[in-house]
């Protein structure tokens, strides 16, 4: 959460606290007046009822009043209300409201020394009671009590004034002990209903704050390792670049990636890689400086920024510090993980002035260094210039071909072994440039991925490749390699799937081809999409079978429908003596045993097709039996009707602008 929404958070919690505090105090004080308001009129209603029935019980009232003692009728009453507990007092006051006679507790006598009221000659002047109520400040009176005037009118003249005190202190307490009930109930429920929304409005809030604090993290760290991911590290380079002044020490950026960690992976799983990485990271982090940067880019790639160099052999040092952090043993549930790792090093601005080009500069100085041996760094060097600016140009065309869909398909024929007859095509992905020639996928796959534009890529060729096998005849199928990245960025199985149903294609017309790297790291969440897959009717091939460490545990976690024997078997043939071919058989009689169809990619000459056709094999493919050619080329290519071909000829021997053999 931003220093701006936490300043706003806390005046809101303040801003409640204080909205919840004055309705409280205001239910409080509003109870409180109105109980007062309601003791005072009982109060005070009580006074001028017993003020009144004392004037009509006193029947020689205006003799009292004119300085006469009362009967004794009168003493009789006034003895009796002495008894009462509420009234403590009566003044009988003439008209002129002078004070004639006081019965109180102690005595009922006429008054030696007479006593003026404004009180009392005002109501005998209006005709109208006056009450009020006091709070008792001394021993002989209550703690509460009220006092009315009430005049005694003989033919609408007064004759006299009475004033009764009545004592409301228990009264008072009972208004008040109800008053504290009340209120109480009544703040209660005023805080329960604003306090529970504020919890709910609290923790909601926190929860989106937490929410908030998660989206920024994940923006800028990388969720494994908890460094910095690429974005943040570009911001934080670009902000040191724009800060550096000219003339000013350098800054150093070390590519880092780990020497053969795919054997870490394959030898102790998924975890023991995560464990590796996060381990690695922890001693990058460990090494840097306070204004050093540290990144995880993806996989096992890392980004070391040195802030302030001031020579290059400084970068060296670092460099060789950075090599040293991986070479102590990396402990995981008993197995000791020793590595190397390869960096490449540039610096800025001699080699570049932004965080894209020194980025791309460090890349290619890492690939130097894989290059010439791995566990070793190499610096940028100006002659590795044409190399960026041919990658960038490479990153600009698949960029813009990709924008307007212009890549190619070529189709590869399959045959079966036993008769060459011909059972369908594999479609393998072309990048024109703008001379018309042609980029092979392994010149340019990795980079589309890198550039995150793998999924677009790869839904087009799946669009296309359903879309022209459509118009093929229907024992013909289609086989389409998939990235790996297509399984973990999007839903593999609603692309394929509306691929099909967009071309009108069956779906055992379509084979998914996929490679063990796929399966690595993540093979239970692949396997499950593609059963899924299997589920709509397409097959499964695993591809390049036989270069991998563990793509025979695969075999037996899933059924696919066919093996492809990686074409390097087909080209170490005629050099490996009976090595290549011993290892083909097996897996030939492997896929028998599994009920797998096995094709054998890369056959070229017609030795290696003999030996097949002894071997048993299913199905084969290669430049004996066909070229990659455009659709259009097809027909034109010797297979009217895609009938059998002649044994062994070699059929679609297209001159093919590729030079590279590969697919």
């Amino acid at each position: 959460m931003s220093y701006l929404s936490e300043i706003s958070y806390r005046r809101g919690l303040v801003l409640f606290a204080l909205v919840l505090t004055i309705l409280i105090g205001g239910t409080w004080l509003t109870v409180k007046a109105t109980t007062d308001y309601l003791l005072n009129q009982d109060a005070a209603s009580t006074a001028r009822d017993w003020a009144a029935y004392l004037v009509k019980s006193v029947p020689d009232l205006n003799l009292i009043a004119g300085g006469e003692q009362p009967s004794s009728a009168s003493m009789a009453f006034f003895d009796a209300t002495r008894k009462s507990n509420q009234v403590f007092r009566y003044v009988i006051f003439n008209r002129d409201g002078y004070s004639q006679l006081v019965s109180d507790r102690n005595k009922v006598a006429l008054v030696d020394l007479s006593e003026f009221s404004a009180d009392a000659a005002r109501s005998a002047a209006t005709l109208t009671p006056f009450t009020d109520v006091i709070e008792g400040n001394t021993a002989d009176v209550p703690a509460y009590f009220a006092r009315a005037y009430v005049a005694a009118i003989v033919d609408d003249k007064p004759i006299a004034v009475v004033a009764a005190y009545v004592d409301e202190t228990e009264q008072r307490d009972i208004f008040y002990r109800t008053f504290l009930m009340a209120a109480a109930a009544l703040c209660g429920l005023t805080a329960l209903s604003f306090g529970i929304p504020a919890i709910a409005w609290y923790r909601r809030t926190r929860e989106k704050q937490r929410a908030d604090r998660r989206i920024h993290y994940l923006a800028h760290h990388d969720p494994l390792t908890g460094l910095y991911n690429r974005s943040r590290l570009t911001g934080q380079l670009e902000r040191l670049l724009i800060a550096r002044t000219p003339g000013a020490s350098s800054v150093a950026v070390h590519f880092i990636d780990i020497d053969y960690f795919k054997t870490v992976n394959d030898s102790l799983g998924h975890d023991g890689g995560d464990f590796f990485l996060k381990t690695i990271a922890g001693r990058l982090r460990a090494i840097i400086r306070r204004d050093d940067i540290v990144a995880r880019l993806g996989g096992d790639e890392f980004v070391v920024i040195q802030a302030y160099v001031e020579t290059k052999d400084e970068a060296a040092d670092f460099a060789n510090r950075l090599l040293a952090t991986v070479k102590t043993p990396v402990q995981f549930n008993g197995n000791a993980i020793i590595s190397t790792m390869s960096i490449g090093i540039a610096l800025a601005p001699s080699d570049g002035n932004n965080p894209e080009r020194l980025l791309k500069c460090a890349d290619l100085a890492l690939y130097k260094a894989k290059n010439d041996g791995r566990n070793c760094f190499r610096f940028f060097r100006a002659d590795m210039d044409s190399e960026l600016q041919a990658r960038i140009a490479l990153e600009k065309l698949i960029r813009n071909t990709a924008a307007k869909d212009g890549f190619v398909l070529h189709f590869q024929p399959v045959y079966e072994m036993a008769d060459r007859h011909l059972i369908g095509f594999e479609a393998l992905l072309r990048l024109p440039r703008p001379d018309g020639t042609l980029i092979a996928p392994a010149d340019f796959i990795s980079v589309a991925e890198n550039m995150q534009l793998i999924d677009k890529i790869g839904a087009w060729v799946l669009r296309e490749a359903c879309r022209t096998a459509a118009t093929w005849p229907k024992h013909l199928t289609v086989a389409v390699n998939l990235s790996p990245a297509q399984f973990t960025n999007g839903d593999i199985c609603a692309i394929v799937a509306d691929a099909l149903k967009v071309a009108g294609l069956e779906p055992r017309r379509l084979e998914l081809e996929i490679t063990e790297n796929l399966l690595l790291g993540h093979s239970d969440v692949v396997l499950a999409e593609l059963r899924k897959l299997k589920d709509i009717g397409v097959a499964i091939v695993m591809d390049d079978f036989g270069t991998g460490y563990s793509s025979l545990s695969y075999l037996w976690r899933f059924p696919f429908d066919k093996i492809k024997i990686d074409r390097s078997f087909m080209q170490g043939f005629n050099n490996s003596g009976h090595d290549a071919e011993t290892v083909v058989k097996t897996i030939i009689g492997l896929g028998r045993q599994l009920n797998m169809r096995v094709t054998v990619e890369g056959v070229e000459t017609a030795e290696q097709a003999a030996f097949l056709d002894g071997a048993d094999a299913d199905q084969v493919q290669g430049y004996f039996f066909g070229r990659p050619v455009p659709a259009s080329d097809i027909f034109a290519g010797g297979l009217p009707g895609f009938g059998k071909a002649p044994p062994i000829a070699p059929l679609l021997r297209a001159a093919s602008p590729i030079a590279a053999p590969a697919k």
